[in-house]
């Protein structure tokens, strides 16, 4: 996940206050200074930092707590609070509808990743059942409608461009019409960018802008220019109507929380973030759920909506009706790989997971589990019908492990291993025996059925002291029921 630096710090500071025996002033000062360091090297702004350690502070007056008020909670609950107001515009941004045609239009420097971006937007919209279009307008840059023409082949994804054109708003007024009688919903105009924030750069935009008459306005900024981020944002919402932001490479900078807050204080929503290169390494920006998982708490309602992306809504009730029968076969182990595997990145996924810090996932860690559960499943290509719907470990003799290390063209060593992993999911899953299944057999409904007690059974017992117990579980359950309109992290805590 992004800002894992700056989310384990934050964590960490967390931590040592709860093991703190009584939570007094300097116990408090301690971790809010912690936390402060935290924020102002990620490039934070001084000012914003030094309101949020005052707010904190006017909530969490220690002296007018009565004894029996759980300290700790309240304090969570405070820099929770704090961290999305910081990190909240207070507006929602335009949300295309299907069947009905949507223009919208990106604009930014030159080098901020707007072309990749535009076709990460689309892509990701296809996967939601949109129809989109790109319409290459920037005759500027040498190169950009090959560019997007490469990028949105590979999505498969209809592009309009041309090679000989040299007027931008020519070219975006034939490829939007086009793409309009083509009955396509999402229409997507990639602007020229420029080195610096020129005057005929702001100029061609509002020619574009004007021909085009675009539903979104979206800025793209590099991360990489931290708490900069407000007077760009500011220049650009001042020559064009901005109705949002997407701030790209955020893996690979420390002043990505910088980027974000400054962009909250123009009160521009930013609706994505660009965490890679590739394709899908590109994750909706939602407040309450970035917040929670910067903290290592997770974000369940994300996870259920990943899942329920990747298995077929046919597929649903019968996956969740094994369940509830707690009976765990090594078919369904390869199909939950396949399905862990179609989420996308490994960090992005294990982060919406609670007790998982974004810090244990580092990016070359990622790649080794991916490459071990493709491991695994070559194993298991190697099986019979019988061998993999059986739930009895004990079958697998040492001919049949053999046979499968030859089979797989791997060693009978790591056949064990993939077998232990096996053991050890089967463990989890019998846990979840007796979960209650939705008559829909929905896996949103599903964690409105989950209770605490079912998933104290499953989580290990570390990861559940460090969400608070089964107390703050109690309070993530809720979370888990509330869909879009989260509670707040450790909402539902004392008051």
């Amino acid at each position: 996940m992004v800002l894992a630096e700056l989310g384990g710090r934050i964590t960490r500071a967390l931590q040592q206050m709860a093991n703190v025996t009584i939570i007094d002033e300097k116990a408090l000062n301690e971790c809010l200074n912690e936390i402060t360091r935290a924020l102002l090297q990620s490039d934070v702004s001084f000012p914003l930092v030094k309101e949020m350690q005052t707010n904190i502070k006017k909530i969490v007056n220690l002296e007018d707590l009565a004894a029996g008020h759980n300290k700790r909670r309240i304090i969570e609950q405070a820099i929770f609070s704090e961290l999305c107001k910081m990190l909240d515009p207070g507006k929602p941004a335009f949300a295309p509808k299907k069947a009905k045609p949507s223009i919208v239009m990106f604009v930014g420097l030159q080098g901020a990743g707007k072309t990749t971006t535009c076709t990460k937007y689309a892509y990701y919209h296809q996967k939601k059942g949109y129809k989109p279009a790109l319409v290459c307008a920037d005759t500027f840059r040498a190169g950009a409608f090959d560019q997007l023409k490469q990028n949105a082949t590979k999505a498969k994804i209809p592009f309009y461009g041309s090679y000989t054109e040299s007027d931008p708003v020519k070219i975006a007024v034939e490829g939007v019409d086009r793409f309009k009688k083509e009955s396509c919903d999402l229409i997507i105009v990639d602007t020229s960018g420029r080195h610096k924030q020129e005057a005929s750069l702001f100029e061609e935009m509002r020619q574009v802008a004007e021909a085009t008459k675009p539903d979104l306005v979206i800025f793209v900024m590099d991360s990489s220019i931290g708490q900069a981020a407000f007077d760009q944002a500011q220049a650009f919402k001042q020559s064009v109507a901005v109705g949002a932001v997407i701030i790209t490479k955020m893996d690979g900078h420390a002043k990505g929380g910088g980027a974000l807050s400054a962009v909250a204080a123009t009160k521009s929503p930013v609706i994505f973030i660009g965490t890679g290169e590739h394709m899908d390494e590109f994750e909706v920006f939602d407040v309450k759920p970035f917040v929670s998982r910067l903290l290592g708490m997770g974000d369940w309602s994300g996870f259920v909506d990943k899942l329920q992306e990747v298995v077929p809504k046919d597929q649903q009730p019968e996956l969740l009706e094994k369940l509830s029968q707690g009976n765990f076969t090594l078919r369904i182990m390869y199909d939950q790989f396949q399905n862990i595997l179609n989420m996308g990145p490994l960090n992005q996924v294990f982060s919406m997971l609670p007790g998982i810090s974004a810090e244990m996932m580092p990016k070359g860690h990622e790649k080794e589990s991916q490459a071990k559960i493709k491991r695994y499943m070559t194993m298991m290509d190697s099986m019979t019908n019988d061998e993999l719907d059986s739930s009895n470990p004990k079958v697998f003799n040492e001919s049949r492990m053999m046979r499968i290390a030859r089979g797989s063209g791997r060693i009978v060593r790591e056949v064990m291993e993939m077998l232990e992993e096996y053991k050890r999911l089967a463990k989890i899953w019998s846990k979840m025996k007796g979960l209650k299944i939705p008559k829909n057999g929905d896996m949103s409904a599903l964690s409105r059925n989950m209770n605490a007690q079912h998933m104290s059974k499953v989580l290990p017992p570390q990861m559940l002291k460090q969400i608070g117990g089964m107390g703050g579980l109690q309070s993530l359950m809720k979370q888990m029921g509330s869909g879009k309109d989260m509670m707040g992290m450790f909402g539902g805590g004392d008051k």
